[in-house]
């Protein structure tokens, strides 16, 4: 499929979102800038889709805390060519037919109408950089030309347990969506499968006058939450407009299907881990579909001191970034962000370090996100005892150590 397929197609990626969930790695920037896989953004992966899709045409609107991402997005993906009508431009909110902030997704679309209208497409792809999966949007568009859609949505089949997180579909034989409830207390199982149901992934192509007028429409109703999921996609269905549902091809090339909502803490710390296996659930690897990002220029990797006075520089089943150290100290299914240095002596298991994080000597460190710059002093321990770990650092349902700070080791007892 050619990249004229999507000449028409503008990309609108909805990266406004405060990502509560996620504090305290969400304090002082938005979700999608939010580090993962050691080098990337959580909206690498959604911005690589897009370059891998050949949509070049595309508009990040930002909110909350956005220096971060703003900065990220113009230092890593500069890359498209303005001559060829190409383009990625962060628009943070404009205020321009109200004075409040998004109030949902279909409020943030209301309000940035004129700059969709500014490139006047034929359709418009609605994305969000919170998840992790590997998908090509140029087959989603083309079902929705070929069904005569003026709505579809990507759609993944989930456990039905699992189903009362996300919008669900009924659809029939020819994958017109007949039903849709967002975030219902029982789904309704898929007909040939009552332990599965079709969920909704948030991602949407729009023909551009069908979504000019729905969004319109809702912006003057005041019972409307002005989301697309509990507003306007069920008034869609009702209507009996052309609502169809795409379901998903995963680009991933891996037995199971890959999508990751890394929104709270313990799915941010498990959605790592599977990148260090073995034979990981989610393949960085593949020169097929590219993962991008900004390459930091730091130096390679170093790992020093081998069987000199009991040291010894290792690391395995992990991933390690440019610019780091691992100076004689033991790394065991870790992901280490650009710059980590890791001491002598120092122990560190299934953790996740960030950008220029310090673990001194004798450290000994057990499940734990430690945040970007935090130097950790020698001889501490973090994730053997939960309940001395609570008094000073934050504790996830499933026992992972959030380190936000190095103030919280001042006047502790190392």
């Amino acid at each position: 499929m050619s990249g004229y397929d999507m000449e028409n197609v503008l990309t609108v990626l909805l990266a406004g979102g405060m990502g509560e969930r996620l504090y305290p790695l969400t304090k002082n920037r938005a979700k999608p800038a939010v580090p993962f896989g050691g080098m990337y953004r959580i909206i690498d992966f959604t911005l690589s889709n897009c370059f891998n899709s050949h949509c070049r045409k595309i508009c990040v609107l930002t909110q909350y805390k956005s220096n971060s991402l703003a900065r990220h997005v113009n230092r890593g993906w500069n890359i498209m060519h303005s001559e060829l009508g190409e383009f990625i431009e962060i628009i943070p909110p404009q205020m321009r037919v109200n004075s409040n902030w998004y109030q949902g997704t279909a409020d943030a679309i209301y309000q940035n109408l004129y700059s969709i209208n500014q490139t006047d497409p034929e359709e418009v792809l609605i994305v969000s950089g919170d998840h992790i999966y590997k998908m090509n949007y140029q087959k989603m568009a083309r079902q929705h030309r070929e069904s005569g859609a003026e709505l579809t949505i990507a759609a993944i089949e989930v456990p039905v347990r699992d189903a009362t997180r996300f919008g669900v579909f009924e659809i029939d034989s020819s994958n017109r969506v007949v039903g849709f409830e967002e975030k219902p207390e029982e789904p309704k199982p898929l007909p040939d499968d009552p332990t599965r149901a079709l969920a909704s992934m948030g991602i949407y192509v729009f023909n551009v006058d069908v979504l000019r007028e729905v969004v319109l429409r809702d912006a003057d109703m005041s019972n409307s939450t002005h989301d697309f999921g509990k507003d306007v996609i069920p008034r869609m269905v009702r209507e009996n407009r052309g609502v169809y549902a795409y379901k998903f091809e995963d680009e991933n090339k891996k037995e199971a299907q890959y999508w990751r909502d890394v929104g709270t803490i313990d799915s941010y710390w498990e959605a790592n881990m599977d990148l260090v296996s073995v034979d990981p659930q989610f393949n960085l690897y593949d020169r097929s579909w590219p993962m991008r990002t900004i390459l930091p220029t730091m130096p390679p990797a170093k790992f020093v001191f081998a069987e000199v006075g009991n040291r010894f520089g290792v690391a395995v089943d992990s991933i390690v970034s440019p610019g780091c150290i691992v100076s004689g100290g033991m790394v065991d299914r870790c992901v280490l962000g650009p710059g980590v240095r890791i001491n002598s002596y120092a122990h560190v298991q299934e953790s996740i370090l960030l950008n220029g994080t310090s673990i001194g000597r004798h450290c000994h460190i057990r499940r734990a996100i430690i945040e970007k710059n935090v130097e950790v002093p020698e001889h501490t321990v973090i994730g053997y005892n939960l309940q001395e770990d609570a008094k000073r650092f934050r504790i996830t349902p499933n026992g992972v150590v959030v380190v936000e700070s190095a103030d919280k080791f001042y006047g502790a007892h190392a």
